[in-house]
């Protein structure tokens, strides 16, 4: 069972609290974007076998919206952060990179 704590209201909930809302980080497509740019925002997803950044909700709690980086294979957490941070923040990245030497995502700017 994964637990995951809020970083809005900071209560450690399990899964069955939690509300699962797909890859974090993924660039919206716009309201003028090409047909091509559009399938892509809906249906391009990254889906790792290692780490990986999801957003999440706790839909039994304060409702609000949270990142969480965790291992899809050991479902090992590495932590959980704000939903309006638009990159990872740089000591969770470091966590990672100490748990998984040689481990790489994508650039964030």
């Amino acid at each position: 069972m994964l637990i995951l704590t809020c970083p809005a209201c900071g209560i450690a909930a399990d899964e069955t609290e939690l509300h699962p809302g797909g890859e974090a980080h993924v660039a919206r497509a716009g309201p003028h974007a090409s047909e091509e740019a559009f399938s892509d925002y809906l249906f391009s997803r990254e889906n790792p076998r290692g780490v990986h950044f999801e957003r999440w909700r706790h839909a039994m709690g304060c409702g609000k919206w949270f990142h969480a980086a965790r291992c899809t294979v050991t479902l090992e957490i590495f932590g959980t952060y704000r939903a309006d941070c638009t990159a990872p923040p740089e000591a969770l990245l470091e966590r990672i990179r100490a748990a998984r030497p040689g481990w790489s995502w994508r650039d964030f700017k």
